[in-house]
Parts: structure tokens; sequence; C-alpha cells
């Protein structure tokens, strides 16, 4: 059987690979510290897990739901967006979908066209390029001019009429870069006069630190914001990934075309996740801010430690989400690797250290490091790089 060209032309994902060759290596008995995927550390919050375990005693998980998410969950999904940014969203403007991940793969399906091209800004999240090209559009990656950030001259350097969408995710992913107020307001006043549409990626929105303000397009003026589609979920918030609990909100006619391909593809993301996912949004967030403050604790502690690693540059400390993304080129020139790619697989198989290479996000000579782990032994794996870089020198 032949396999068809879409999937011929996917990339795996990069982060998925290495993590999953970690793993081997652990069950194999060796002593992996593995800061390659991006999950938090800590358990899903008790009353989370508690209320799915309710709904599931009186029978309420059995069932199918709507292909777009219950409708009371859509319902809290709407009034948490609108108390946070000032909305006016109803259920008919949300779809809840099998993670953030997937939320993404579905907008690329019903809004976009053979040939028709979508701004990525680099660094980016590896997925945000395949999922484009499995829609048949095309990925046009932009590079700031300077540091981790684009500006409107920057995208409009790749601009033309088939541009239909540009991506923002911020805080980013692998960077942890923050746009600011002014920043947003500028690239959304940019789209909006060109009509193009931007999807908002906030699925760490909760996770900025040190007094970093984080803020959404949907929170700027109507002619920006009813440009934007947000896209979020609960799985860096509340610490659920394995509940895949995603959702969009926005125009509610792009909503009935994501309920109509999801009716098509999932049905439905699982019941329980459902109800574990209302229990998150309506119970005690005392969660939320113990799990930021405990990263930005790490970050605070972790970013100087890094920063002294042989070799190794942060070109701007992270504000955001919880990695590291450190400029790797020197290092490489130390220790003889042509690539990152090559440097993180001898890290992982001589030193038992699992990062993800920076080709995989549009910067071939840097790492992303997660710090979603123990403090100390994050500390143990820079001590194990240093090692690592010294034995080549």
């Amino acid at each position: 059987m032949r396999l068809s060209k879409r999937i011929q032309a996917v990339t795996p994902s990069a982060t998925m690979a290495l993590s999953s060759r970690a793993k081997e290596l652990a069950m194999q008995g060796k002593d992996i510290i593995n800061l390659s995927i991006g999950e938090p550390d800590f358990n899903t919050p008790e009353f989370i897990g508690q209320a799915a375990i309710d709904a599931i005693k009186v029978s309420k998980t059995d069932s199918y739901t709507p292909a777009g998410g219950l409708p009371e969950l859509k319902e809290k999904i709407a009034d948490k967006i609108n108390l946070e940014h000032k909305t006016h969203f109803s259920n008919q403007n949300i779809a809840v979908t099998t993670g953030a991940k997937y939320a993404l793969y579905v907008l690329a399906q019903v809004l976009l066209n053979p040939e028709e091209e979508v701004l990525i800004p680099l660094p980016y999240w590896v997925s945000y390029g395949e999922q484009v090209k499995l829609a048949g559009a095309k990925p046009v990656f932009v590079k700031p001019e300077k540091g981790l950030k684009v500006t409107p001259a920057d995208l409009q350097k790749y601009t033309h009429h088939k541009t239909k969408m540009l991506i923002i995710n911020s805080p980013n992913n692998p960077s942890g870069q923050v746009y600011s107020r002014l920043e947003l307001e500028a690239i959304g006043k940019w789209a909006a006069e060109r009509q193009i549409t931007i999807i908002t990626d906030d699925i760490y929105g909760k996770l900025v630190y040190n007094q970093t303000q984080f803020t959404s397009l949907l929170d700027l003026d109507e002619e920006i914001s009813q440009n934007v589609i947000l896209v979020d979920g609960l799985s860096k918030t509340y610490a659920m990934t394995g509940w895949r609990v995603g959702y969009i909100a926005g125009d509610s006619e792009i909503i009935k075309a994501v309920n109509s391909l999801l009716s098509h593809s999932t049905s439905n993301l699982s019941a329980v996740s459902q109800y574990a996912a209302m229990a998150a949004l309506t119970g005690d967030q005392a969660c939320v801010e113990k799990m930021r403050s405990e990263y930005e604790q790490r970050l605070n502690i972790l970013a100087p430690l890094l920063d002294n690693v042989t070799g190794f540059k942060l070109m701007d400390k992270p504000q955001g989400a919880f990695y590291f993304f450190p400029d790797i080129g020197e290092a490489l020139n130390l220790t003889g690797f042509d690539s990152a790619n090559n440097f993180a697989l001898a890290l992982l198989e001589q030193a038992g250290v699992a990062t993800v290479p920076g080709e995989a996000f549009g910067y071939p000579n840097h790492l992303r490091i997660s710090y979603a782990a123990d403090v100390d032994r994050v500390k143990e794996a820079f001590e194990r790089i240093e090692a690592f870089i010294e034995s080549y020198k």
C-alpha cells in the first residue's frame, strides 16, 4: 500500500521522538533526566479527579456528548473567557476539542484552502507547520529581525495575496517570551487592516512570572479582537495533560464548521474529561497560583545556572511557560558537533539528559530544556551537560 503524499510531507514530532527515546532508555534501567517534554510535573489537583469519579459513579459519562462539548461546559468556558477578557461569548462561540493541539488542527482544516499561506513566527511550536501542511496550505516561517519576537515589519516581508492566517503563541513555546500589550496591538492592527485572521494560542497564559503581565489578543479593541480566534486548554494550567481538554472560542459560524468536522472525526471529547474540566474551571483556583509560583521559583533559581554552562547562552530570560531556549552555538564549536540534533542525541545517550534540538522550532543552534521537573534533578542535568561538554574539549 502507498502512503498519501499528505502524510509523507509531514515530519514526526521532535518533542515526542526525544521523549520516547528517553523513556526507552529509562526502561532499560538507565538514569535519565527527561527535560524534553512540555508536561507539568504536578499531579492533577485532587478535586478535579474526584469530580470525574463522581460523574462516573452516577453514570454521567456513559454516553456520547454533542460533538463540540457539553452545553454546560461550553457555558463555563464562555463565562471564564468573558470574565477574563471582557468579551461577550455564549456557548455558541465555543467548541471543546481533544486537547488544544487538535483545536489547532481542526482550525487549519476548516479555514485553509490549498496553496493559501500561514505566517508562523519563529521560534514556533513544532506542530504548527505540520498541521498547516496537512490542510494542503503552506507554512511561512518568519524570523524576527531582533530578539525572539516578531514585529509587523518582520511579518510584512513575508506577506502577499495568498496570506490567510497568522498564528501567535504568547507565552511562547519554546522561548518563554511574552508579547507585551503594545506589541500585540501593533501586530493585531496590522493583521486586521490586511484581513489576515489571527489564531492566538494562549495555552500558557496563566504561567507568567516576575511581574510580567499577560495580554491576550482578545483583550484589545474590537477591530482587532473580532479578527481573532482563541485556542486554549486545561493541560498546562491545571496539570491535566492526560485529560486532553482543549477549546476554541470564535465566531459562531466558524464554530459550526468546527463542530461539523468534530462530528466526523473524534465525535466528542471523552465525557469524563468534560466533567473534570467543569470542576477545574469552577473550583478553587488556588492550585493554579501554587503551580505558577513554583515554576517562577524554579525559573529564578535555574536561569543563572544554565547561563553559566560552558557554551550556553540565554538570549532572553523566559517570562512565561516552563522552558529554557539557550543558544548552544559556542558549545557546538567546543565539542565538534555539527548540529544541535547530534549534540542532543549524544547528550541523551552518553549523559542521560533528554532535551529537544532547536531545529524543530526553527532555531538550529538552540536547545529546548523544560524546567517542569524537580529543581535538584534539573540542577543535576546542568552538571551532566557541563561534564559532557568538558569531555569533548
